[in-house]
């Protein structure tokens, strides 16, 4: 209980901190983001679009570096390309889950989700692209009796 109370008072102190040396919430309430959500097979994304210069970070690294080829890349920046307003945001990304080209669409939707917060006139481009839907296939179960989830063991009749 008390370790609680004291990480609290700490929190709390830091809060305050923070107003003093940065002027407060006026300072927060400055910030203009937007935000969408992105899901592709198990991989999820939570895409902020801030005013900027075009900067596109994806958990800390530039996405350049974390999407290794080119077609993971462009599905990444589909929807900015798409809307022209890639060099008009940066883009700071975390994504969790799945592999990379599944993370690659899933913020490819996060990022189309944020774009349509900020205008929402772009949803019916976005949408005759197909970039505000979510793509429901997944990874089929393996079956019991079976190699895998389509394919048997071999057959032998004798």
């Amino acid at each position: 209980m008390f370790f609680l109370l004291q990480r609290g008072l700490a929190a709390a102190a830091r809060v305050d901190g923070f107003e003093a040396r940065e002027g407060g919430r006026e300072h927060m309430a400055d910030l203009v983001q937007y935000y969408g959500t992105g899901r592709r097979k198990s991989a999820i994304a939570r895409v902020f679009l801030r005013p900027g210069t075009g900067e596109f970070k994806v958990n800390g690294k530039g996405y350049t570096e974390y999407f290794v080829t080119e077609q993971q890349r462009a599905s990444a920046k589909r929807s900015l390309v798409l809307t022209e307003l890639l060099s008009s945001f940066d883009v700071v990304t975390t994504v969790k889950g799945g592999g990379i080209c599944a993370q690659a669409d899933a913020v490819k939707m996060g990022s189309a989700r944020a774009l349509v917060i900020f205008n929402p006139e772009l949803r019916k481009l976005l949408k005759s692209e197909n970039l505000l839907t979510r793509d429901a296939r997944q990874k089929e179960r393996k079956k019991y009796g079976q190699k895998g989830a389509r394919a048997r063991f071999q057959f032998s009749k004798r």
